[in-house]
């Protein structure tokens, strides 16, 4: 194992232990804001293992939308949501508990089968040069798959105007009534008509 194999595994046992840690975290805490910010840790994780593969855009897709983008919209619609009432168990919650205990140990049992059966072996081809692949889907993103991808910002836009809305929705009627809201929002106040005329004098 040379300095650069050395590293790497270094830097994927760091990388892992931060990803379970921070996994367990997620569903351990009861702060369901600090639940939020430990998600994001686990996505900077996954990020990092993406580097080590040489998956360049997809670390940066996953630092960029998940991280900067679906985890700060969940921490938006934490904070305007604004629970202020604990968390209370239901009565039979030991039966949640169990089936997601047995469906977790079955998921872990999968997948150390599948990482343990498959031929993990290094490619001795040379790697050859040219683009890369950022540019090349940068390439394909902004000419054949234009309209796919302006479409899926405007859904994302219209989804986060949407969540703001319902979250900020049981407010509106402490501060305004229906009677109110045609008189208030939807006219105009009128200008002080001493004010129109002190104007119109400067004017003349």
């Amino acid at each position: 194992m040379n300095l650069a194999e050395g590293v790497q595994f270094v830097s994927l046992g760091i990388l892992g232990v931060m990803m379970i840690g921070a996994a367990i975290g997620v569903v351990l805490f009861s702060n369901i804001v600090y639940s939020a910010f430990l998600l994001g840790g686990v996505f900077i994780s996954i990020a990092g293992m993406y580097l080590l593969l040489n998956a360049d855009f997809v670390a940066a897709a996953q630092i960029l939308i998940y991280v900067g983008a679906v985890n700060v919209l969940i921490l938006f619609a934490i904070m305007l949501v604004n629970k202020r009432q604990n968390f209370v168990a239901f009565p039979n919650s030991w039966v949640r508990k169990l089936l997601t205990g047995i469906v977790s140990v079955g998921l872990f049992g999968l997948l150390s089968t599948m990482v343990l059966a498959t031929p993990w072996a290094y490619s001795a081809a040379p790697v050859v040069g040219g683009k890369s692949s950022i540019v090349l889907i940068g390439e394909h993103f902004f000419t054949d798959f234009l309209l796919p991808f302006e479409l899926a910002s405007i859904l994302l836009l219209i989804a986060m105007v949407g969540a703001i809305i319902l979250a900020r929705r049981e407010y509106l009627p402490d501060l305004l009534t229906p009677s109110k809201l045609g008189q208030t929002v939807l006219t105009l106040q009128e200008r002080p008509r001493e004010l129109v005329s002190t104007t119109s004098e400067i004017k003349e």
